[in-house]
């Protein structure tokens, strides 16, 4: 059994392909995936959902990775 199942997960990448990839694969282990196109959208739903995990690109558009990762740090 996955050490991934039942988990939330949220994918963050600009690029739609790279969601659809990474989603498919982590549902095959058994997980529950909710995704974000860009930093505000991810913190928005990092706040609402409360996930386990979080993958992260870095280089997005207007706020990257990591100002993203630094607000994330202020309320998770």
């Amino acid at each position: 059994m996955s050490e991934l199942k039942d988990k939330q997960i949220l994918v963050v990448d600009d690029e739609p392909r790279m969601i659809n990839f990474m989603q498919m694969n982590l549902e095959l282990e058994g997980c529950r995936v909710i995704s974000a196109t860009n930093g505000r959208e991810a913190l928005d739903k990092a706040r609402e959902e409360l996930p386990d995990v979080m993958l992260l690109d870095i280089m997005m558009p207007g706020m990257d990775g990591f100002e993203t990762l630094k607000r994330l740090r202020t309320f998770s």
